[in-house]
C-alpha cells in the first residue's frame, strides 16, 4: 500500500502575523508552513526529540512560493502539507494555506529539505528504507545527453 506522509494544521491571524492595514505579511506565511512542516517531519520519522537528540536536521535549501489572495485579522487558516517528491539527496514538500470559511487558494508553496548532520553541518543521504516508503514519489535523475564537440 502507498502511503505519502501529509499533515493538516490550523493557525488563527493574529495581530503579529498583520501589517497595519490588517494583511498578513508575506514572512508570516513562512511560519505557518515552518510549523506544518516540523509536524510532518515527526510523521515521517523526525520527531523534534529525536532530531535534537541525533543532531540530524531536515534543512530548508529551497523555498517556491506564490500569494494567490491575502490572509486578513482574524481569519483562520487551514495548512495542507504532504512529502511530494524524494530524490536521492533532498525531498519536497508541498504546502496550500486556504481561508477556513470559504476555502479560498491563498498561497502554495514547495519547498527542498536535505538531511544535514550537526555540528559538522554534512548533508547526509536520505534513509534508504525510504526507498521501499516512498517509492512512488522516488524522483530519477536521467543523464544529460553529451554534446558533441566539433
Amino acid at each position: 500500500m502507498l502511503h505519502t506522509p501529509t499533515i493538516e494544521t490550523r493557525e488563527e491571524v493574529m495581530f503579529f502575523d498583520t501589517d497595519c492595514g490588517g494583511v498578513v505579511h508575506n514572512i508570516a506565511y513562512l511560519r505557518m508552513i515552518e510549523t506544518a512542516r516540523t509536524r510532518l517531519a515527526a510523521k515521517m520519522g523526525m520527531p523534534l526529540k529525536e532530531m535534537a537528540k541525533t543532531q540530524l536536521f531536515p534543512v530548508v535549501v529551497r523555498t517556491e512560493i506564490d500569494y494567490r489572495k491575502p490572509a486578513v485579522l482574524g481569519d483562520e487558516l487551514v495548512i495542507h502539507g504532504k512529502l511530494d517528491s524524494v530524490e536521492r539527496v533532498r525531498f519536497w514538500c508541498a504546502f496550500e494555506l486556504r481561508r477556513s470559511v470559504d476555502n479560498a487558494l491563498l498561497i502554495t508553496c514547495r519547498q527542498s529539505l536535505a538531511l544535514v548532520q550537526m555540528p559538522q553541518g554534512k548533508p547526509v543521504r536520505l534513509p534508504e528504507e525510504w526507498d521501499d516508503l516512498y517509492a512512488h514519489l522516488m524522483v530519477r535523475k536521467t543523464p544529460t545527453a553529451q554534446v558533441a564537440k566539433h
